[in-house]
């Protein structure tokens, strides 16, 4: 059995999905680095709202990143691994993250292989809003809570949705990825070109991308342009939207594109707007564009939507969620001041160093994956 005091290094099982980002990977190369014998399971593909994403492999160097069967692709309650147990055996971890929320089937089905091989075991979760599932998810989710030995969460938010569920074991706010500080940099000299928004990630209608064409078809400066790149059911009302509102020419689509050229679509931008509005069933988790954007030296606008505020800190301009005025006002101010700009980049860049670098979740990680093995 796996259970008691291994001998270093630490043989950790790693089951994610979000793992098939490239530059996610770069905390995988960092966990190795800090002498954890690291293998990560992740799925050939993932299907949601924007199309299917493939596995990238981008930073693989010092573990092993393997891919393996999905059934259910796309389902994030159903979905699950056929050959997992089999990986679980032959490589007999101390301890399984399990990258899934406490009420799908690939953490069930990982918590009972973990628990076969005699691994401890922890769960990863962002999610910040209590909400009550039917059978069997709420039985599979109330199992998990008794049975896990860990959990690690992205928000205070979400640590309080836990423990209102009845979770009592140890647990971690740490935020699920970081950021690379090379990669996403601030660009030296920025070529000259019209003000430029931009918006990356899902186009749906919580992430409030309306607002945003809304607000800035109202600027009285209309030398702008938003630059949009990602994918969703809402691209079409959203063209046709700008259309309606004149500015047309004004917002540029551009469909997904390899994570690992995203630096080069920050590079372009001379702010990031993050527009999301709460829903019942959704508020904005993180925001991990923020991160990226900060990094990259550039000024960030966020609703005061869930965990946005906590991502921005002072770093950056937040507003009344749906309030498209006030998103208006900010964008005004930042296409006509070319020093609140400057302040806002250098303070992004400086709160990204300082909280959201790989190497730092990586190294809180690793801290949790030793404290499960410590004596008490």
């Amino acid at each position: 059995m796996a259970n008691g005091s291994p001998d270093s290094p630490l043989r950790v099982l790693m089951l994610s999905k979000a793992c098939i980002v490239g530059v996610y990977q770069r905390k995988l190369e960092e966990i190795a680095k800090l002498g954890i014998d690291l293998l990560t399971l992740v799925p050939p593909s993932w299907k949601d709202e924007r199309g299917e994403t493939p596995l990238e492999r981008v930073y693989t160097e010092g573990y092993r990143l393997e891919s393996i069967p999905i059934r259910f692709n796309g389902n994030f309650h159903l979905h699950h691994y056929p050959t997992l147990g089999q990986h679980m055996r032959a490589f007999r971890p101390h301890i399984v993250h399990i990258d899934e929320e406490p009420y799908n089937a690939a953490t069930w089905q990982a918590l009972y292989h973990a628990r076969r091989v005699g691994a401890k075991s922890l769960f990863f979760s962002w999610q910040n809003i209590n909400r009550r599932y039917p059978d069997p998810f709420r039985l599979g989710e109330r199992w998990v809570l008794r049975s896990v030995d860990y959990a690690l969460v992205g928000t205070d938010s979400a640590a309080q949705v836990w423990r209102e569920k009845g979770y009592r074991g140890p647990l971690a706010m740490i935020p699920q990825f970081g950021t690379d500080p090379t990669l996403f940099s601030p660009v030296t000299s920025p070529e000259p070109r019209s003000f430029t928004i931009g918006y990356f990630g899902r186009l749906v209608s919580e992430k409030g991308v309306d607002l945003l064409i809304e607000a800035a078809s109202r600027l009285p400066n209309r030398d702008w342009c938003i630059n949009i790149v990602g994918a969703g059911p809402e691209r079409g009302a959203l063209q046709a939207q700008a259309s309606r509102l004149g500015v047309g020419a004004n917002v540029d689509f551009h469909d997904l594109i390899p994570s690992i050229e995203m630096p080069a679509q920050y590079h372009k931008l001379d702010v990031l707007a993050l527009p999301s509005l709460t829903r019942h069933n959704w508020k904005e988790q993180f925001g991990r564009v923020l991160v990226e954007a900060m990094a990259s030296g550039v000024p960030v606008i966020g609703s005061d939507s869930g965990a946005i505020r906590g991502v921005i800190g002072d770093a950056g301009l937040i507003f009344p969620e749906g309030d498209v005025n006030a998103l208006k006002a900010q964008l005004s101010a930042l296409q006509t001041d070319a020093g609140l700009r400057s302040r806002l980049a250098q303070a992004g860049r400086e709160r990204a160093l300082a909280h959201f670098t790989h190497e730092q979740i990586a190294a809180v990680t690793v801290n949790v994956y030793r404290e499960m093995f410590a004596p008490r």
